[in-house]
């Protein structure tokens, strides 16, 4: 097989080989090269160029060697018998270019420029020439399999060409071959510091220590556990989690050399080549153990056979097959385990620790063994290129650079590592200990540091800016399944120009839609290591996000576009407030907007818009509503309130326009009363209320009544903005709801109601009673429906519990915490209860013949679930589901879920925490009226003296309702008037759609009193 790069010796070799320095008096040159098996002609020849080699290279049909210099390579044809020897072919890229290195394949040639250009040479064809390849590119590694090639970048991409038949290209799919280098997409972002190709397999090596494979595996030679082939690198399990130092292909196998000079080898071991005593195939690496007990520093893989070199030892081992003498034992029978190479004349070769200046590099291909006694000086040693990192010197260099001439050079290297991942996330690699398990492998603090220390200087800070928002921000390798591809999402969020208010639009929203592009394993890995973050680090990530939402809420225009923006950030916050609810436990209010309280005040205007003429912009406004719906932790209370109701008046707007355009017959609509109307009106008489409404409702069941309601009572003055149609709710729920209505059960005579099991009325009625609640809430008025937080939850798709029983019933709640609670022995006989409960008047099995069953401290929690299941669930199924099926009909679900339950219950049920101090301080006074009017000052003492239950009823006086909508009374106003034409004789009026109470100035406590008496006993009606 061609020879890999070979890896420098970490042992210090001071002497000379005894063979060599015995033969320098037969030899014109010192004998600084051994080859196995020895064609006498090719040997000379090699040997006269010995003292002039840069890199030799071999498979089995050529052997190449490049000059000292680069100015060409030597092709050796390898002949079919040992002693032929060929006349050589020499080529060379021309007079003013320099070779660095070279790498062959079955037919084919990479040859690398000293400045970094490729050039491919094709044997097969009749007249070959060099044909450039990756023009654009800056090249630092090559290797070549039988029939495909890969490159490595200065910035770290991998490109891949040639036969693709067993995915060895490693882009994904199979497909015959192409002669365009592909990119390996799912190695982008890796560092890597090695690759390698075999027969029709690739490797390489991440400066972390990994190795990933791919391509043909029929033998097990991608270490992957399996023979299944590869068309996309996989990361190979590497024993202890060692890390890796160096890696080798051969034709089926392969060897991984690992920091502490361990040896594995795995893959096809039909001829011995794995050294593990065996002809076997090994699936996983496998460790070489005759050779555990010494340094192993370098190692070479040909095609069936495998050589290492014991720098301790000053040894070169072998195995493998052995046919052609390639295994220096003296003849050519293969061998199961590692032995010394010997020379012909059957002494060993050894390599003592005290030469001076010299090297060995041991090389393997096809069925060729050649050993190399170099000069330390010549550049073969260290082959290998590395991408471009930054590091100490290059931070010291860049800051002192500006102003002088090497002022542009540096920009130049500022660009190219901060528009590489790669480059940026191996500059910033831990050092890693073997069987060390470490999920990350940056060292974060040491890139935080650096960033910090960089951008003190504004042209750096500028100039990393452009790279991220032109280069980096494009190339992420957000479809990558490799965790060290990913770390470059750990490491950008560590840079202060993310954190820059003016880069929010530039940077950290192209970041966030990168990573919503994520797969869901990859997402599970960035959020795996937010967990790992410090609380401080994690707040600062929390708030990048957070700025970039608050400025495009500021800045908002309406197009597709921001909704994009707007989306990704939310998804990534909302990811976020995950892992804070998790692992954090961060203050909720570090996640909220305060922005959108004030941003959604445009509900307010939507009266004020909603005439016959508008435009169907308010569709859009509905968009938004819809997006932030997903998102309810970005909300306080007040804001998910404002976004709700927005929403109900941006869809009655909506309707109000569709009805505008069909009866002014521009747009055809459904051939319906109601659809031609923009309003739903309800005209109901005030002692038959429950029997008008329904009877109305059922009129347009199967109607949009996602509208606006307006309300008239028979007898009374017509519809108005509001007031008529708070107490139209106010009253209807009142008397539906009461006991001896009969439509709902009250367990223990408790404050709470619950659907019944035996229903008294047909189920469409609770359909009904849903669509009412629905009305209400869309129409922004409140329900007092007296159902525990079960409900709620139940809306909200959430399963109630123990604790909502006890709130239901507590009687019974508490019973069952009760068996809960006891852990005595004698459970069965202080109880004595079966499977079986007591509910609504009725008693039922909770399972099949559950009154035989005793409930004992083994089945006493299945008792409990089933107990809670059945009075929530089982019992209530039909109706609950109806009342469900009524209260979606009008409102939208997707609103509804932005809320928690008890919001849920608070916006929907309304509530009464009373706060009549500040309900004072919120007054305001009109018409003559100020704080310090005798008149004012006489009501506010009169109000107070009065009990909770007259407070309340002057709040139905007032506003039509004794509940609020708010938490408290602290957004509740009141605004007093008189006008001219009122006396003292006159009764006190009320304007409840605003508030508004008409007070005449009475001149006395007792008419104060007396006319607020007469307020609170007729709150009811119209006049």
């Amino acid at each position: 097989m061609e020879p890999r790069l070979p890896r420098r010796s970490r042992g210090r070799v001071r002497s000379t080989p005894r063979r060599a320095a015995a033969s320098r008096s037969a030899e014109p040159h010192s004998a600084q090269l051994w080859l196995f098996p020895s064609a006498s002609g090719l040997r000379s020849a090699l040997l006269r160029r010995s003292e002039t080699t840069r890199q030799v290279c071999c498979t089995r049909r050529r052997l190449a060697v490049l000059e000292r210099g680069g100015a060409g390579v030597e092709v050796h044809q390898l002949p079919p018998r040992s002693d032929d020897a060929r006349k050589p072919k020499y080529i060379k890229l021309g007079k003013k270019m320099k070779i660095h290195s070279m790498d062959q394949g079955a037919e084919h040639m990479q040859i690398l420029s000293s400045d970094g250009k490729l050039f491919e040479y094709n044997y097969s064809i009749e007249h070959p020439k060099f044909q450039s390849i990756l023009q654009e590119k800056y090249i630092i590694q090559i290797t070549c399999g039988d029939y495909h090639s890969l490159a490595l970048s200065k910035g770290g991409e991998l490109f891949a060409w040639g036969q693709n038949l067993d995915g060895q290209l490693g882009i994904g799919r199979i497909f015959p071959s192409t002669p365009i280098p592909q990119v390996v997409e799912q190695l982008a972002g890796v560092p890597l510091v090695q690759i390698s190709a075999g027969e029709a397999h690739s490797m390489a090596l991440s400066m972390s220590g990994n190795v990933y494979s791919w391509g043909k595996n029929n033998f097990g030679q991608l270490g992957l556990g399996h023979t299944k082939n590869k068309a996309a690198p996989c990361l190979i399990e590497t024993p202890d989690n060692r890390k890796v130092e160096f890696l080798a292909c051969g034709g089926s196998h392969a060897a991984l050399l690992t920091q502490d000079g361990l040896l594995f080898t795995f893959g096809a071991g039909k001829y011995g080549q794995l050294g593990h005593n065996s002809t076997q195939n090994e699936l996983r690496p496998c460790l070489v153990t005759k050779l555990a007990g010494s340094r192993v520093t370098q190692v070479a893989c040909g095609r069936w056979h495998t050589l290492a070199y014991a720098s301790d030892l000053g040894k070169v081992f072998s195995f493998g097959f052995g046919k052609e003498g390639q295994l220096g034992n003296g003849g050519k029978h293969n061998q199961l385990i590692p032995l010394p190479m010997k020379l012909p004349s059957n002494e060993e070769l050894e390599f003592e620790s005290q030469s001076s200046g010299k090297e060995l590099i041991v090389i393997a291909g096809g069925d060729q063994s050649i050993l190399l006694w170099m000069e330390k000086e010549n550049s073969y040693v260290n082959l290998r290129r590395k991408i471009l990192l930054l590091n100490e010197g290059t931070i010291k260099r860049w800051i002192t650079d500006v102003g002088t001439k090497q002022w542009q050079n540096t920009k130049r290297e500022i660009r190219e590592i901060f528009s590489s991942p790669a480059c940026l996330t191996g500059s910033f690699l831990k050092e890693r200990i073997a069987a060390e398990t470490m999920f990350i492998h940056c060292d974060l603090n040491k890139a935080r540091n650096t960033f910090k220390e960089l951008t003190q200087k504004d042209w750096i800070a500028n100039t990393i800016t452009t790279c991220l928002r032109e280069n980096l921000l494009k190339n992420l390798p957000f479809c990558s399944p490799h965790q060290e591809a990913l770390e470059i999402f750990f490491i950008l969020p560590e840079c202060p120009v993310m954190h820059d208010f003016n880069n929010w639009e530039s940077l950290v929203i192209p970041f966030a839609e990168t990573i919503c592009k994520m797969s869901n394993q990859s997402l599970g890995i960035l959020e795996k290591y937010w967990t790992t973050l410090q609380e401080s680090s994690f707040s600062n990530l929390v708030q990048m996000f957070m700025k970039a939402i608050n400025s495009q809420l500021h800045y908002w225009t309406e197009n597709s576009e921001n909704n994009c923006h707007l989306k990704a950030l939310l998804e990534i916050l909302k990811k976020l407030h995950g892992v804070n609810q998790i692992k954090f436990q961060l203050p909720e209010n570090i996640f909220k907007l305060d922005v959108l309280s004030d941003w959604l005040n445009f509900y307010g205007e939507a009266y004020r818009r909603s005439s016959w003429k508008m435009n169907l912009d308010t569709s859009k406004d509905t968009q938004y509503c819809v997006i932030f719906s997903h998102f309810p932790f970005v909300f306080d209370i007040l804001s998910k309130i404002k976004l709700l109701y927005a929403d109900s008046l941006l869809k009655i707007q909506e309707r109000k326009f569709l009805a505008y355009m069909s009866l002014a017959g521009i747009i055809e609509q459904e051939d319906s009363q109601l659809a031609l109307l923009p309003t739903f009106n309800l005209r109901v008489r005030r002692n038959h209320l429950i029997e008008d409404a329904l009877s109305q409702l059922s009129q347009f069941e199967n109607e949009d009544l996602r509208r606006e309601l307006w309300v008239s009572f028979t007898g009374e003055i017509g519809y108005d903005f509001g007031g008529v149609k708070t107490e139209f709710f106010y009253c209807l729920f009142e008397e539906m709801t009461r006991p001896e209505y009969g439509m709902f059960t009250y367990p223990e005579e408790a404050s709470y109601m619950w659907f019944p099991a035996r229903p008294k009325f047909e189920e469409k009625r609770y359909f009904f009673f849903g669509v009412l609640c629905g009305l209400s809430l869309f129409n922004c008025n409140v329900a007092n429906i007296p159902f525990p937080l079960a409900l709620f939850k139940k809306l909200l798709n959430q399963v109630p519990s123990l604790e909502d029983l006890k709130e239901l019933s507590p009687v019974l709640g508490k019973g069952l915490q009760t068996l809960l609670d006891d852990e005595g022995n004698d459970f069965g006989e202080v109880f004595y209860i079966h499977f079986n409960v007591h509910w609504d008047r009725n008693d039922v099995d909770l399972i099949p013949n559950g009154s035989c069953i005793v409930v004992n401290q083994t089945n006493k929690r299945d008792y409990i679930s089933k107990c809670v299941d059945y009075i929530f669930n089982i019992s209530v199924k039909a109706v609950y589901e109806e009342f469900q099926r009524g209260f979606y009909k009008v409102c939208d679900k997707e609103i509804i879920e932005i809320f928690h339950p008890e919001e849920l219950k608070d916006v929907i049920v309304g509530n009464t925490d009373y706060d009549w101090e500040t309900f004072e301080k919120n007054a305001s006074y009109e018409q003559g009226y100020n704080n310090s009017h005798p008149t004012i000052v006489m009501f506010w003492e009169a109000l107070h003296k009065l009990t909770l239950e007259e407070k309340k009823k002057f709040l139905v006086f007032l506003t039509g309702t004794d509940r609020l909508q708010m938490k408290n009374l602290k957004n509740m106003k009141i605004t007093f008037c008189c006008p001219e034409n009122l006396n003292e004789k006159d009764p006190m009026r009320a304007q409840t759609c605003f508030s508004v109470l008409y007070l005449p100035k009475y001149s006395t406590m007792e008419r104060v009193e007396e006319a607020l008496q007469v307020a609170i006993n007729n709150s009811r009606g119209f006049g």
